[in-house]
């Protein structure tokens, strides 16, 4: 698995597979070095988007204000940005929906 998140100076990068009109916001599989979020949204007027943010932030444990899409804004594959702070936690998610992870899951 490639290093998922990335870092990038005091920033974590996060990429995303979204999936937005889900019956609820979850996330899914790491796959081709990308976390699946369904997100129960539509993708109109930034709803998509905000809604992943708070999904994001809420799972970091971080303020939602710390959460943004970096890269992808109108489009399925998103770059979400997060502090360096969050990294522990955002590992910790990716080794949860990693089949292939050897570190097991916090408790």
């Amino acid at each position: 698995m490639t290093a998922w998140p990335r870092v990038r100076g005091d920033s974590i990068l996060m990429d995303i597979k979204a999936q937005p009109g889900a019956g609820k916001t979850e996330a899914g599989e790491i796959k081709d070095g990308r976390l699946k979020v369904r997100i129960a949204a539509a993708p109109e007027d930034g709803k998509a988007n905000a809604e992943l943010c708070r999904f994001l932030a809420a799972a970091l444990g971080c303020a939602r204000s710390m959460v943004r899409v970096a890269a992808g804004q109108k489009s399925r594959l998103k770059t979400v940005e997060a502090p360096l702070s969050c990294r522990e936690r955002a590992e910790a998610l990716a080794a949860r929906r990693d089949p292939g992870a050897t570190a097991p899951p916090p408790a």
